[in-house]
């Protein structure tokens, strides 16, 4: 199940205020507008999972673990209704840390209405939040959005039991809360024009924010909720469907976001963060079968309500683009029209393996001094199994000022290959690193079998159209035919925490290359823009690891020889 979870240090869900919550919602919550209007909601394991995440709490004084939460899901998934649920929750419930329970202490509504919840010991208590302010944001001038609809018509509609809350008035525009506070809608126009005394926010759909206005917008309602961070404890929603990538998007945004926290290059500030994208993979389109599996991977408990018939012929039909079906129905990435790599298709060749040591293999290197990656990656001579050994990444932000590549670091990962591995051949980019090229041809040239040229055996020029682009081919090709695999394993292949999570590294750094130009007749792979901090090194040092392996096999190097431990040709 293609299920990816960002979740802070020390999560719990046995403290979590998201178990009352689950329980209020059900009492109190109908559906809203649409197929099940007014009916009572009800949460599979995977709903409730995610409430109870979003109100985890700490140890000590059971201030809330996140700031924000994502969620994303295909189309059809109720997440606006979800936010709207959680809306409620924060306007009228006891969605605040008001001590631990000892057991047995039990929460009654305050309006009379039946709803008791018995408290089981260790369990944190709740208390309302004090004035609580919600702005539900909206992308059109003119539309409140589903979110807010579905709380309006929960305060107003006698199938719901808050509809006959006293002192509560609801509007179109503004709902009034009965102790203090209020609910608003909000466009880009008018977010700004109020004081910034929000506790919650819900941004719907949150991949669509994709122009200026948009992101300034996004930018000064999250900035507002720290006004009252401190007492009200403060916290904002994302729900979206896979962005489309290259928008730049608040929704592609925190998703980079979710994937420096997971690789550990977030090296400031607390990660509060939870984030909750589940999606499905399928390679093959055209494959009903692979499609249907992937449909339900995406979907998850949302099959109980959703037609699996008639998501599969919205894909089949001809006047669909398919790259919309993978985004909206299966939560996919797609690809832009440069990317060098299919996702789906890089994804499928994943495997939770690293290279054991004694292994025969060929390395890659792609190095960099300033402004870009470095990196180190080996490949398993047998089936072409990758494995990045080592990337270092410019940081983004105020630690990039002045960053240089640790090239001693780099020069020891290198011997460690070599200590670790049997390397039988090593291809190197020599631009910036020529002399620790020739270092490494000195310690290490003479006992390879692969060489690049006889003189220089590690110099493998990037800069040559032909062959650089037969070496692209080669690895795409590969891709396609799951001729190759790689690491995806979360553990690092080192004992160096500066490197773990390396899977995800390289899978960033080939999903972030694009097609360019290289000569007159020639495609090679580059960044999107000169200046942008998507890396793609790494990629670069797979592709040579792994054309420094097909000259392994085509010179017929396969194996080692047990007793004198030399390579032969078989």
């Amino acid at each position: 199940m293609p299920h990816v979870t960002v979740r802070a240090p020390g999560h719990d869900r046995a403290r979590s205020l998201g178990w009352m919550a689950v329980a209020w919602m059900e009492y109190f919550v109908v559906h809203g507008p649409g197929d099940v209007q007014g009916e009572p909601v009800r949460h599979g394991d995977e709903y409730t999972g995610f409430v109870v995440d979003c109100y985890a709490v700490d140890d000590d004084e059971g201030k809330l673990l996140y700031d924000s939460a994502f969620f994303s899901r295909p189309k059809g998934c109720d997440k606006s209704g979800l936010g709207a649920r959680i809306g409620l929750f924060e306007a009228l419930g006891p969605a605040r840390f008001a001590g631990w329970a000892e057991g047995g202490e039990i929460y009654r509504d305050p309006w009379g209405f039946g709803f008791e919840y018995v408290y089981e010991a260790g369990e944190p208590m709740g208390r309302p939040v004090k004035v609580p302010y919600l702005r539900i944001m909206a992308t059109e001038e003119g539309q409140t959005g589903n979110v807010y609809d579905t709380i309006y018509f929960n305060l107003t509609d006698e199938s719901s039991p808050l509809s006959a809350i006293p002192g509560i008035d609801p509007g179109l525009t503004k709902i009034n809360l009965p102790q203090g506070g209020e609910i608003t809608p909000s466009t880009a126009s008018s977010s700004s024009k109020d004081g910034g005394k929000e506790t919650w926010v819900c941004f719907d759909e949150s991949h669509l924010y994709n122009t200026p206005e948009l992101r300034r917008m996004y930018a000064t309602v999250t900035r507002n909720l720290r006004k009252r961070k401190k007492g009200a404890g403060t916290w904002y929603l994302e729900t979206t469907t896979m962005f489309a990538p290259g928008q730049d998007s608040v929704a592609e945004r925190t998703y980079e976001e979710a994937e420096a926290i997971r690789e550990g290059r977030k090296k400031r500030g607390r990660s509060r963060l939870m984030y909750d994208h589940r999606y499905g993979v399928c390679k093959d389109l055209k494959d009903e079968q692979q499609l249907r599996a992937a449909l339900r991977d995406a979907y998850g408990d949302a099959m109980e309500w959703i037609d699996e018939d008639t998501l599969v012929d919205d894909f089949y039909d001809l006047r669909n683009d398919s790259a919309d079906g993978k985004r909206y129905f299966l939560n996919s990435r797609t690809s832009s029209s440069d990317a060098w790599m299919d996702p789906d298709a890089w994804l499928l060749c994943r495997r939770d393996e690293e290279i054991a040591a004694g292994e025969l293999v060929t390395l890659g290197f792609d190095g960099s001094i300033r402004d870009d990656a470095t990196a180190l990656t080996a490949c398993r001579v047998s089936d072409g199994h990758l494995q990045l050994l080592g990337v270092w990444e410019k940081p983004e932000g105020p630690e990039g000022d002045g960053w240089q590549v640790d090239r001693e670091s780099v020069d020891s990962a290198v011997a460690r290959a070599f200590d670790r591995f049997d390397v039988c051949g090593f291809y190197c980019d020599p631009p910036h690193w020529q002399d620790y090229v020739d270092a490494w041809t000195r310690d290490h040239g003479d006992g390879l079998q692969v060489r690049a040229t006889q003189a220089r055996p590690l110099e493998w020029w990037t800069n040559r159209p032909t062959a650089m682009e037969q070496a692209l081919n080669r690895f795409t090709e590969a891709v396609e035919d799951k001729g190759l695999s790689w690491c995806g394993t979360d553990k690092a292949g080192d004992t160096d925490a500066d490197y773990a999570r390396k899977g995800a590294t390289l899978s960033r750094h080939v999903l972030n290359a694009k097609r360019r130009p290289m000569g007159r007749n020639h495609i090679g792979i580059g960044k999107e823009h000169p200046k942008s901090p998507k890396k793609i090194d790494a990629a670069m040092s797979a592709a040579l690891a792994y054309e420094c392996r097909a000259d392994a096999v085509a010179a017929g190097i396969t194996k080692r020889r047990k007793r004198s431990g030399r390579l032969v040709a078989f």
